[in-house]
């Protein structure tokens, strides 16, 4: 599997980032690490901030790499899917760590 295959079957669509754009997202992440810090929200919710701090990182490496995630369902889950794909198989255990975050977001502690 590659992005360009991801490309061609709708997953992906072609994305041209700009520095201020990347920028922008850094900030979210930033903030987003810094509310889910917070103890005065629930571990619920700080885990949700979290994870979505991490869904922007994943985010930015497919930006960088020409691309946006496409539309349709699972199209919130590919920057994560993508991970090993753009930085090496070594990274399929922390897509796999993410997915599973993904899957923990809406379940009661």
């Amino acid at each position: 599997m590659s992005l360009q295959i991801w490309l061609k079957s709708g997953w992906l669509q072609s994305h041209q980032t700009s520095p201020e754009e990347i920028r922008s997202l850094w900030l979210m992440v930033e903030r987003n690490l810094k509310d889910a810090a917070m103890d005065a929200i629930s571990f619920d919710a700080q885990y949700g901030i979290a994870y979505r701090a991490a869904l922007l990182l994943c985010t930015i490496l497919l930006y960088a790499e020409g691309y946006a995630s496409g539309k349709g369902q699972g199209s919130h889950i590919r920057p994560i899917n993508a991970l090993p794909l753009i930085l090496g198989e070594a990274h399929r255990r922390n897509a796999d760590y993410l997915d599973g975050c993904r899957g923990n977001r809406s379940r009661p502690a």
